[in-house]
């Protein structure tokens, strides 16, 4: 499965690794449905509750579906173990309740996914946890933010929706010297453009509902790291708060994986072009796209990402409005929230995903009322760029 004195490619791993024949020999793993196992002997049992050995106990606890997801997952990430959850919220907040108590403080980015920054401004702080948001591309934002109780500095790159990215190797280091914990939200990147465990991250983490599922037909989460803080996590949000993926959801989101590398490569190809169209279009008044020399952190982009990605975020001339007709003139791209599927999705994160943010902070955060953002497919690209034509001049 390797090359000649090196490790698997992606597309390999993402079509192999993680599976384990079984009795049946087949080439699928298979899809194991049983909420409770045979638990042999009386000391076989025992052995399995102090976890030392492989037996499946209860579906909460362990599915060899999902086990043999979560071994490809982490094989993607370049990581010891994986854990999945139920969704990317399930992934995030698992995190974050897993290493967190009351007293502690996080360092997050002002443009940050809407559901953690409202988990983030508005739930833990009920628990004793305070955060403070800062611009992360900002050199030295985190090192300015910093407080004796700071634990975790949380990393999303490139941020959703605007695209702006972090310098996770700066602030990996930052979180080693100082003891604190690195967790990097990857679903934007995937493992396809970068991976912020070789960047010195602690833990990374995925909505597997987006680019990895791919389909836009399963919900679930993921965190990748090494085996000590993966077990601390799979007990805290598995098996402790019981937010288990489902085996048949798993069934999916590997079934999606095994094209993952394909339809990135589509995609991430797509949006270049896309974001260049855009570019020189005059009703167009700024484009955020990482692979474009006029993103201002195009440089960073080249030193820690491997490919630009799949997003596209942009402002119209025409503000709101204008995002307004656009979104209700496109033809095929659909108006849809999520991201990643092999359809192209476009919407208005003022107004739908980053719509929790207070109207100042989404304004600090560079969210612009007229910012559209989308998610490039894997449709044929002039088919995308006529569409986005077409819609422009509607």
């Amino acid at each position: 499965m390797s090359r000649p004195g090196g490790s698997p490619g992606l597309s390999t791993l993402a079509v192999h690794a993680g599976d384990e024949r079984d009795s049946t020999h087949a080439l699928e793993a298979g899809l194991v449905l049983a909420s409770a196992f045979d638990l042999g002997t009386a000391d076989e049992a025992a052995a399995a509750f102090r976890f030392e050995n492989d037996r499946h106990v209860y579906g909460r606890w362990g599915n060899p579906t999902v086990a043999a997801l979560e071994r490809k997952l982490a094989a993607l990430e370049g990581a010891e173990a994986a854990v999945a959850a139920a969704s990317g919220m399930g992934a995030v907040a698992g995190v974050l309740l897993a290493f967190l108590r009351a007293g502690d403080h996080v360092v997050a980015p002002l443009a940050l996914y809407g559901e953690t920054a409202r988990l983030l401004r508005e739930r833990l702080p009920a628990f004793g946890v305070e955060t403070t948001f800062v611009d992360a591309t900002a050199d030295g934002a985190y090192l300015e933010a910093l407080r004796p109780t700071t634990r975790v500095l949380y990393v999303e790159t490139p941020a959703n929706p605007t695209l702006g990215l972090t310098d996770v190797r700066a602030i990996a280091a930052l979180g080693r010297e100082r003891g604190m914990i690195v967790v990097a939200d990857n679903t934007f990147a995937t493992p396809h453009c970068q991976r912020p465990l070789e960047l010195g991250a602690h833990l990374v983490l995925h909505s597997l509902t987006k680019s990895l599922g791919g389909h836009g037909d399963a919900l679930g989460g993921v965190v990748a790291g090494d085996a000590g803080r993966i077990a601390t996590v799979r007990e805290q949000v598995v098996k402790s708060f019981g937010a288990v993926l489902a085996p048949f959801n798993a069934f999916l989101v590997a079934r999606g994986l095994r094209t993952f590398a394909l339809r990135q490569r589509q995609a991430c190809a797509s949006a270049l072009e896309i974001a260049r169209f855009l570019e020189g279009h005059a009703a167009v008044e700024r484009v955020h796209y990482p692979g474009l020399a006029s993103h201002p952190q195009h440089g960073l982009a080249q030193q820690q990402m491997r490919a630009f990605g799949s997003l596209v975020a942009f402002e119209l001339r025409g503000g709101r409005e204008a995002g307004r007709r656009l979104v209700e003139s496109v033809r095929c791209i659909s108006h849809a929230v999520s991201l990643g599927d092999v359809r192209s999705l476009i919407t208005h994160p003022a107004s739908t995903t980053a719509s929790t943010l207070p109207a100042e902070i989404r304004r600090r955060a560079g969210i612009a009322d007229g910012l559209l953002r989308l998610s490039v497919g894997i449709e044929d690209t002039p088919d995308l760029i006529d569409d986005l034509a077409q819609a422009l001049s509607a």
